[in-house]
């Protein structure tokens, strides 16, 4: 067990009262799980204060309290320590009760608006492909070589994080790769180390709002924090606030994008030249050739411009590790995302994918993205979730409506509101434009019409659900797994019924 005064070294503190060279038997935030001896750490939470419950931790067997401002604990011989924030304490502490263990990983941090899940992945198959062992953090799942546990939050709570690594050093992983949430940066998740490679994909207005960050700029800001906290930072350079994003930066820079000159007033380290679409054997995907620091053809099945930045991105990650080129085109071929532009053989005659994109900037992003294949007809099928903007729903409408062909209008997360007011909200912004839209309430029936009514060129997104195996409904998830309810539709199905 360790010491309390070993946990808290290097860290900046006032002892208030007690011995802080007792031994501690576990780190808690949570004051439901207080054990004798532990080291309970206080947090301020939206709905919850830790610091209103200090004492009756303390007369429930804790050994010491960490907090950020006074608290009254009666028992003079319980240690009390405060900190400037008990949230970065949090990650330091449990560093150390952890032993460490994100120096015993190659760390790599990938923070921005879009392609961090996606670049996680890619990261991790091209490194795998090469002979690592190699950890996950992210929006879908963290995997530690020893379990696979579905993800709560993009950037795990600190303790969590640090239990991860540890469990990640157990099973003999070389390489963790995560995703790194503005959220999880603003509140300290990933804080307690410091990162070998630190990786900037883009950045866009997104989780603006009184429970996530106060404007564009703090957002932005809070993104800045990982090139304070990382040995190596690349960035993509073409987007237009990577000055921005490196103001203060401790870190050595290397760039990646598209021209020979970016936003950073320098060319590229790496760059992606001769772009061009592919759309062959039922899959699209992108082709391009990466000058600078790396030489070599790539293609990935994987669509549109953004999936080159995404596929750069891995490359000037990856080199770092000395990977081989060969190991690197064959691992990019073989890449799959659950979720993210996921394509799923149902006809050898149109193309339908899975997609998360569940606001109108990344509904924008993706149908814009498939405009560009050309097809026969581009049909979306979405919903909207229950108990969140209005706004979104009528946005989402409307870019539908301009961009598609054809728009199924479904449910998704209905959670505590009823899915036709959902669905009539979204019909209120489709009918801005011209665009032919239906309505199918029950999601397993529109996604059977979309493939029933499949034509030979067509390209049908199911959006919304990505990843997701549930439908909130009323307070309770239910299974629902797009790919199931497909295999489903695919099995009553009459093959001479799909074109």
């Amino acid at each position: 067990m360790p010491a309390l005064e070993t946990l808290l070294n290097g860290l900046a503190y006032q002892r208030v009262q007690g011995n802080i060279e007792k031994q501690i038997t576990e780190v808690v935030y949570d004051s439901r799980k207080v054990v004798k001896g532990c080291l309970f750490i206080c947090i301020e939470g939206a709905k919850f204060d830790g610091h209103s419950v200090a004492d009756e931790v303390a007369k429930a067997g804790a050994a010491a309290i960490v907090a950020q401002k006074p608290v009254i604990v009666t028992d003079d011989q319980v240690a009390v320590v405060t900190v400037a924030d008990t949230r970065y304490a949090m990650a330091c502490i449990s560093a150390a009760y952890f032993g460490h263990p994100a120096e015993k990983l190659k760390t790599i941090g990938i923070t921005g608006t879009k392609g961090k899940t996606t670049t996680t992945y890619l990261v991790k198959s091209i490194l795998e492909h090469a002979g690592y062992r190699v950890g996950l953090v992210g929006t879908i799942e963290t995997i530690t070589g020893k379990r696979t546990i579905p993800s709560e939050n993009t950037t795990p709570e600190s303790y969590y994080l640090q239990k991860y690594f540890a469990e990640m050093v157990e099973a003999g992983c070389e390489v963790v790769v995560m995703e790194v949430s503005s959220q999880g940066l603003m509140m300290h998740r990933s804080a307690g180390f410091i990162f070998d490679y630190g990786i900037f994909t883009n950045i866009e207005p997104d989780h603006i709002g009184p429970n996530e960050h106060k404007d564009f700029e703090d957002y932005l800001h809070c993104k800045s924090l990982l090139f304070q906290q990382c040995r190596i930072g690349i960035l993509n350079g073409d987007d237009e606030h990577c000055e921005q994003i490196l103001e203060g930066h401790t870190c050595q820079v290397e760039t990646f994008g598209l021209g020979e000159r970016n936003h950073t007033g320098r060319a590229a380290d790496l760059r992606a030249v001769d772009l061009k679409l592919l759309k062959e054997d039922g899959r699209l995907g992108v082709s391009f050739r990466a000058e600078g620091i790396l030489e070599m053809d790539i293609k990935a099945y994987f669509p549109g411009t953004f999936s080159v930045y995404n596929a750069l991105t891995a490359l000037a990650i990856c080199r770092h590790f000395n990977v081989s080129e060969e190991g690197i085109r064959a691992a990019l071929l073989q890449a799959k995302v659950k979720g993210r532009i996921e394509m799923l053989p149902v006809s050898d005659q149109f193309i339908l994918m899975i997609d998360y994109a569940h606001n109108a900037m990344a509904l924008k992003s993706l149908l814009e993205t498939l405009r560009e294949y050309e097809p026969k007809r581009l049909v979306c099928m979405f919903g909207c979730g229950g108990n969140r903007s209005k706004l979104r729903r009528f946005e989402m409408g409307e870019v539908s409506g301009r961009l598609a062909d054809l728009t199924v209008i479904t449910s998704d997360n209905p959670r505590m509101e009823e899915p036709m007011d959902i669905i009539a909200d979204i019909v209120t912004g489709i009918e801005k434009t011209d665009g032919e839209y239906v309505t199918i309430p029950d999601r397993k029936e529109a996604i059977a019409y979309v493939i029933r009514s499949g034509l030979p060129g067509d390209i049908i997104i199911l959006a919304g659900k990505g990843h997701e195996d549930y439908q909130e409904i009323k307070g309770v998830k239910y299974p629902m797994d797009e790919r199931e309810m497909i295999r489903e539709i695919m099995r009553s199905t009459d093959v001479d019924d799909i074109v």
